[in-house]
């Protein structure tokens, strides 16, 4: 079975029990495997099977569920993940917001006066002042309250007449009767008074409350739907950082061309001061490159040619050449940018019970009413219009809109906040894991420490200079292909020191090399290589212990038969990974190191970076028993890897975190990838994920006990409608504003 995933706008959804209606409503129709509905997008994530369901089967189901599903054009260029369904996206809430705002504004033009002659039309000033019988004053006010509700207001009424032929109901409905009911009851009073039973009918007109209750509502909705938009801003930025053209040679001519041309193998050139357009590996030119917004790392790396670039970073200060290795869809950008859709789409477990609520909040919310109604008019001896004012509260206070806005608004920004930052998260439930987190299993090499060999100390003996103890290891390291040569080799760059010519070359496997640098005979090796040549090292034995303890590799260089100094090479411990270390536990978080090196060599890295417990002598397939082991004590355990070499022990872990590293990036084993393959990252994941747990905690908290208060006091006639009309709409501006609060959270 080939599914196929697309995420896709929905127009219309309101609350909670709108996303229910379009979730259930998909999974109905036969192939559609899966259907989340995201509310703060209002995006419909979906998967389903091609030869059993299509688009425009399902765009017809959500039409008649009383909404719209927007399909993407025939020929829509998908070449880069996100961009057509991020424009569609913007697209709609663009267009979505600008509608609300003109229709708020028309509806609040003819409210305003209906409030103030409301307010006055019972006063001797007004009577006296204004040439018109009071019949005529309401038959003004009803012409005005129609038009609002004919016209801005009647979104309301064809979507909850929709979900009525199907037996459901959603927030339009809560508002549909309320305003309706309290619209409907002041016509017939303004044109049939005799047809009521009530003793003076124009006293019981209320055009306010219905006009005032649409306004008030489509002011809130103007305001989420503006506030919703800011929780997408570090998804715009990511895609805005890919420039739309560039620079290229073909046939033998540079030429600006449209990013979606630019292929595999292309030469690319960019000049101080641009972004870089796709991946790709430098051919020429040196520069710096800033590439935090893809890292988080606030300092430019350097980059000579053979160095990776990544597409969307900024080239800070040298022209450079470089042959593009990956477009469209296969650039890091890319990725990222589909791994961030992916996760502001899914659904976090936490919000499970929000949805169940959902599923039969406004069926409740309307048997309320009724019931207070009855209450009221049967059992209080209330005037029928009096128990019909607590009737229409009860229906606006309800707010289910909060429950559906309370956790995916704050998965997003915190998503977002996290790729801003280099953190990426795979999914709503891998961010939610995260904040539980009890142990840290931390793979040495490449995590803790920096994943290559590097020189640490030279140590002089017999005379010898450091320069010239460098000369004559790099100029033999230079005919070398082992890992530590090539350590000595760029350390000796640094130092700008350039390996020589040598002569008569020759490996002594297990020991070493040597070779003639200008006319001198040079040995390098270990220490046995210095006994086979009978070169006495009594002196430097003590100096390469004492590195050995250090978990360095000593390399003893002579010269024509005499000890000229020691070269120490490690695999050195990241400058952040000791403060990491040390946060974590002050977080309360235990800390294990496990590696395949000797024990003596893993106790002395993990030493040097504060942690404890070590396990060393683990082959990397076994890896996965050891956190399963952990696991077996109730413990909720994170693995920290490169993502390659530990995928079964990343998969194993409650939370997997692959420490990325440019383009190699393994976001598939992941539940977590740091872009940086800095420690700090996962101080920042953890501490991200808690930020945002407690935000959803903080919003479902208001979104509930805004109802179970709400709902009483309205019952209990304790509330105007008007007031709960302005209290409903800026319940959902006040969940979606605390969420923007997690963009401050400092990871």
């Amino acid at each position: 079975m080939n599914n196929q995933t697309l995420t896709l706008p929905v127009e219309g959804m309101t609350c909670a029990s709108c996303v229910a209606r379009v979730e259930k409503t998909l999974k109905k129709i036969d192939g559609v495997e899966i259907a989340n509905v995201n509310l703060a997008t209002e995006n419909v994530t979906l998967s389903f099977d091609p030869s059993k369901a299509d688009l425009a089967t399902m765009a017809a189901a959500v039409e008649e569920a009383g909404y719209k599903l927007a399909l993407p054009p025939p020929a829509a260029d998908r070449s880069v993940p996100g961009n057509v369904a991020t424009r569609e996206e913007e697209s709609h809430q663009e267009k979505a917001f600008r509608q609300l705002k003109k229709d708020f504004m028309f509806s609040a033009a003819l409210t305003l006066p209906v409030m103030i002659v409301s307010m006055v039309n019972m006063t001797e000033w007004f009577m006296t002042s204004v040439p018109l019988t009071m019949n005529e004053v309401n038959i003004l006010l009803f012409l005005a309250t129609t038009a609002v509700m004919a016209g801005p207001g009647k979104r309301f009424f064809v979507v909850a007449w929709k979900l009525a032929k199907h037996f459901s109901a959603d927030m339009n409905t809560l508002v549909a009767v309320g305003t309706g009911t309290a619209y409907l009851f002041s016509a017939i009073v303004t044109l049939f008074p005799r047809w009521l039973p009530i003793d003076n009918p124009m006293d019981h007109i209320y055009f306010d409350t219905a006009a005032t209750i649409v306004t008030l509502i489509l002011l809130g909705r103007m305001l989420e739907a503006r506030a919703k938009s800011r929780t997408t801003d570090a998804i715009k930025k990511l895609i805005g950082l890919q420039p739309k053209t560039a620079r290229v040679v073909r046939d033998g001519a540079e030429q600006d061309v449209p990013i979606e041309s630019v292929i595999h193998n292309d030469i690319v050139i960019v000049r101080p001061g641009e972004r870089i357009p796709v991946d790709g590996i430098i051919t020429k030119g040196a520069t710096s490159i800033d590439e935090s917004m893809i890292t988080g790392e606030s300092m430019p790396v350097e980059k000579i040619a053979g160095g990776k670039v990544i597409g969307g970073t900024i080239n800070r200060n040298g022209s450079i050449e470089f042959r593009a290795t990956a477009v469209g869809k296969e650039t890091v950008i890319a990725q990222i940018i589909k791994l961030v859709e992916d996760a502001q789409g899914s659904k976090a477990p936490i919000q499970a019970l929000a949805d169940r609520i959902a599923a039969t909040f406004v069926p409740v919310v309307i048997g309320i009413a009724i019931i207070t109604f009855l209450a009221w008019f049967f059992v209080g001896g209330l005037p029928f219009t009096a128990a019909m004012i607590n009737f229409i509260a009860v229906l606006i206070i309800a707010c289910p809109c909060a429950l559906g806005l309370a956790t995916p608004t704050a998965i997003m920004v915190g998503t977002g906040l996290g790729a801003t930052k280099g953190i990426l998260i795979k999914n709503a439930e891998s961010l939610e894991r995260a904040h539980n987190i009890q142990t840290v299993v931390l793979d040495k090499t490449g995590t803790v420490t920096e994943g290559k060999p590097s020189v640490t100390d030279v140590l002089s003996l017999n005379g010898f200079d450091e320069p010239a103890i460098l000369r004559y290891a790099a100029s033999i390291e230079s005919r070398s292909e082992h890992p530590l040569g090539q350590a000595i080799l760029d350390y000796a760059k640094l130092r700008t020191i350039q390996p020589e010519e040598i002569e008569s070359f020759q490996s002594h496997t297990g020991l070493g090399v040597t070779a003639v640098v200008h006319g001198d005979a040079v040995a390098i090796g270990n220490a046995d290589l210095m006994k086979e040549f009978a070169i006495q090292s009594g002196e430097a034995e003590e100096h390469a212990s004492r590195l050995s303890t250090e978990a360095k590799t000593p390399i003893f260089v002579a010269a024509n038969g005499k000890l000229a100094g020691l070269i120490a090479v490690a695999d050195t411990v990241k400058p952040t990974s000791k403060q990491a270390v040390s946060e974590l536990k002050a977080m309360g978080i235990d800390i294990v190191m496990i590696t395949g090196d000797n024990l003596r060599t893993a106790e002395a890295i993990a030493s040097q970076a504060g942690i404890s417990r070590v396990i060393a002598g683990v082959m990397p397939q076994d890896k996965a028993a050891h956190v399963k082991s952990l696991q077996s004590n109730g413990r909720v355990v994170a693995m920290v890897g490169d993502g390659i070499n530990d995928a079964p022990a990343l998969a194993q872990a409650d939370v997997g975190i692959a420490m990325g590293g440019g383009t190699d990036v393994a976001m598939e084993t992941a539940d977590i990838t740091l872009m940086s393959g800095d420690l700090l990252g996962v101080v920042g994941a953890i501490k991200l994920s808690k930020k945002t747990i407690l935000t959803i905690k903080q919003n479902l908290f208001w979104a509930f006990i805004y109802n179970i208060i709400g709902i009483p006091v309205a019952a209990l006639g304790l509330l105007n409608p008007m007031y709960a009309a302005g209290a409903m709409a800026f319940s959902s501006v006040s969940v979606v504003s605390n969420s923007l609060r997690l963009r401050r959270v400092k990871v």
